[in-house]
């Protein structure tokens, strides 16, 4: 069962190689589902088994003592941080356009929607909350692997599974394990998908077949 999707993998990697490592990415296009509904809309964050294949960059928003204690953080920013950014938008947009997932300190939540949800919120960015005191690094950890699959109101979207140099086994099982969660936020499960694909950053896309999803 899990060969037919490794073919596919296979013949999405039969591409002209590029200069940069490309990204592997599964492509779904659902049926039947009212998108205009927010309940209906994906918004799933997912750890991916295989990790991502790439660098993820983290950013913690938080108290010096919890800045302390994140060893595994790309970026730390204070309160004082915090504020310029909430008077400086346009640079904060450039932060957060380099950074994949961000963590803040559970207080400072109201002041982070309040000033920044703006440009965190239709990113898909908005922080993951941490109790104050709280060792942040088990959880970044956890992010560096992460992919968030977010349909917004639109009946097809795509979630990055992965890099071209991983290997086909590990490209699988971090598919499978993303279509798995899509389909279990379903009402019909399958049913709702009207088809699904995989497609490196510059080639072709290969459609797989549903019923290999184990």
């Amino acid at each position: 069962m899990a060969n037919s999707i490794i073919e596919d993998i296979k013949k999405v990697k039969e591409s002209k190689k590029r200069k940069f490592e490309e990204s592997i990415e599964v492509g779904i296009n659902l049926k039947d589902v009212d998108m205009a509904d927010p309940k209906n809309r994906i918004n799933e964050e997912i750890i991916l088994p295989a990790g991502r294949g790439k660098e993820i960059k983290i950013g913690l928003i938080a108290s010096e003592e919890m800045r302390l204690k994140a060893k595994n953080a790309d970026f730390t920013y204070s309160v004082e941080d915090l504020n310029n950014f909430a008077d400086d938008k346009k640079a904060f947009k450039k932060v957060a356009k380099g950074i994949d997932f961000f963590v803040a300190e559970s207080t400072l939540m109201g002041n982070i929607g309040k000033s920044l949800g703006i440009i965190l919120g239709p990113r898909g960015k908005m922080p993951k909350p941490m109790a104050p005191g709280q060792d942040p690094t088990p959880v970044i950890e956890n992010l560096k692997k992460s992919v968030r699959a977010r349909s917004r109101d639109k009946i097809t979207f795509h979630v990055p599974v992965g890099t071209r140099s991983m290997s086909d086994e590990d490209l699988y099982t971090n598919i499978n394990t993303v279509m798995k969660r899509v389909i279990s936020h379903l009402d019909k499960g399958k049913g709702n998908i009207s088809s699904a694909y995989i497609k490196s950053t510059m080639g072709s896309a290969v459609e797989i077949n549903l019923g290999d999803i184990e």
